[in-house]
């Protein structure tokens, strides 16, 4: 079975092709990648990465500063919504595509439809974001079926909570929060009584920081004294349920579930056996930021796959950053020992900063050691997200988000990285840099490894560090060693964090020996990164020098 590798992208910007954005401009002055651009051509330049799968991002309509006339859909109001293009997670219909992805506005379900098929014409499978926690403020679908009612359309809007009601109420007091709600356009934004906004907010004056573009959807669960309504089952259950259902007919392989620990686990336990039931190949990955949920989630909650963002992810920024000792990645896989194949590991995505920016590393080029590690410490998927193979570092400030060191979820915008690689739908590297070439070699090899080499498809772990703590010719602080290994195949992994060259003692223990199968003796392994060759003295509790260069690798075919 292929390990997932996924290729996070926002088809907004991924293929935008305007030569120079301005901050804070519109649709029609700063453009917008479509759906449609993404020919065969361009998504088999994906797959060469060593990609299998894509997570379109952004794809269900949510609120915007944009009007599309010609489809009859007015803009939403200014005032709570972030950005020009609007947050991707403010969802306004839950049954349409974004406007601004399509071509013909009037056909862009079937723009959808077509993409889905392209990519799995190519071989590849397809993610979706399914975000259950809120919706934008103002929710209105005009595409979803017949007898579909839209959230808070039956709401007792006088109850604080009932387990009947799709959102939560500040009764009887308007939506007032730390800032102007007429600031923007022609018309105040109004909301009364207030709703609680969608970071668990439950009062009417949130303020900026807090997710203000976003109502919490209700489940059942009581928030005033932490009780649960699960029975008769909410009505919230059975609209996300027919959601979930609706875009798993359109052949999608799966979800990406937006911040899942906010919904209660029931809900979980209930819905995705009966998505399965009907379509039984379908995965569901869940974002969570806490390791004490992580078993719960997997095992009661019957998601596939959970992030494992500040578990492994933490500490990869804090050896990265802080000067934290590279043996700290023995607690990460410790941590999550029994079910890291069911772990998500990245380097970047949508919320987090680029790995090129000033406040990570500060140079793509680093990212080797992190990559390695991240990559092949388990059998479970792997992620990027769109120009990190390119070393995009997100050093531009393209209006609401601002130079965050991350690349806006909230503009229409496009980046050089990207456009001169896309090359206007005919990808090249002609017009790339010497770095952004090397770079996306550095990348192809990695992950066209985690299934080209059976011991990291699907190869056994052996942490190499409790052996060589002392050994004084490793630096267990600025260098990591393990082993994957088959009945067929071994792989010595050894990585280096430090800035400076390193002349590397690795002692591999005798049980090590038993558990792989390694053959004992003096030995030449391959460097499957860098296509060199290492003589290896290969003896249990013995010394195997490796040299590597500052922030480099060595992945070493021993057998």
């Amino acid at each position: 079975m292929e390990r997932l590798i996924i290729y996070q992208m926002f088809p907004r910007i991924f293929s935008n092709t305007t030569p120079t954005p301005q901050p804070w401009g519109t649709l029609e002055r700063n453009g917008a990648g479509k759906l449609n651009d993404l020919t065969p051509e361009g998504i088999r330049s994906i797959k060469e990465l060593g990609v299998n799968c894509i997570w379109l991002t952004g794809v269900i309509e949510h609120a915007t500063k944009t009007a599309f006339p010609e489809a009859g859909i007015p803009a939403d109001n200014p005032n709570v919504v972030k950005g020009e293009a609007g947050s991707p997670y403010a969802i306004k219909d839950y049954y349409d595509v974004d406007p601004a992805i399509a071509v013909d506005v009037e056909h862009r379900m079937q723009e959808f439809e077509e993409c889905v098929k392209r990519i799995h014409d190519e071989g590849m499978k397809v993610l979706l974001d399914y975000v259950p926690n809120h919706t934008a403020r103002a929710y209105h679908s005009d595409a979803a079926p017949a007898g579909v009612k839209d959230f808070g359309a039956d709401d007792d809007i006088t109850m604080g909570f009932s387990p009947s009601n799709n959102y939560y109420y500040i009764p009887f007091q308007q939506f007032v929060p730390g800032f102007p709600l007429d600031a923007e356009g022609t018309k105040p934004y109004v909301e009364f009584p207030a709703k609680a906004t969608g970071n668990d907010c439950f009062t009417a004056f949130c303020g900026r920081n807090d997710w203000y573009e976003t109502v919490k959807l209700n489940y059942g669960h009581d928030y005033g004294d932490w009780s649960d309504h699960f029975d008769p089952l909410p009505d919230t259950w059975l609209k996300m349920l027919a959601i979930l259902r609706f875009w798993a007919s359109k052949g999608i392989d799966g979800f990406r579930c937006d911040m899942c620990f906010m919904v209660p686990l029931p809900f979980w336990h209930w819905a995705i056996p009966q998505v399965k039931r009907d379509y039984p190949d379908i995965i569901f990955i869940g974002e969570i930021y806490d390791v004490a949920q992580y078993r719960p989630f997997l095992d009661y909650g019957c998601f596939d796959y959970l992030y494992d963002k500040v578990n492994l992810y933490d500490t990869l920024v804090n050896i990265e950053i802080h000067n934290h000792s590279a043996a700290c990645l023995t607690g990460a896989w410790q941590t999550v020992d029994g079910i890291g194949e069911r772990m998500l590991n990245f380097l970047e995505n949508h919320d987090e900063v680029r790995f090129g920016s000033k406040s990570y590393s500060g140079n793509p080029s680093n990212v080797l050691p992190s990559l390695v590690v991240s990559s092949m410490m388990s059998k479970g998927p792997f992620m990027i997200y769109y120009g990190q193979e390119l070393g995009e570092s997100a050093h531009d400030n393209e209006g609401f988000a601002g130079d965050n060191d991350r690349s806006t979820i909230f503009d229409y915008w496009s980046y050089d990285t990207l456009r001169r690689w896309w090359n206007k739908g005919k990808p090249s590297d002609e017009n790339l840099t010497a770095q952004e070439k090397w770079l996306r070699g550095i990348y192809t090899k990695n992950l066209t490894l985690c299934n080209s080499e059976p011991a990291l498809r699907e190869g056994n772990f052996f942490d190499l560090m409790y052996v060589n703590l002392r050994n004084p010719g490793f630096n267990p602080h600025r260098q990591f060693a393990f082993l994957r290994y088959t009945e067929d195949s071994a792989l010595l992994i050894v990585v280096n964090f430090d800035f400076a060259p390193a002349e590397i003692n690795v002692r591999i223990p005798r049980l090590a020996f038993e558990m792989s199968g390694i053959k004992e003796g003096n030995t030449v392994a391959d460097d499957l990164l860098s296509s060199r060759s290492v003589f290896l003295n290969l003896r249990p509790d013995a010394d195997a020098r490796i040299r590597l260069n500052p922030k480099d690798a060595a992945v070493l075919r021993i057998r």
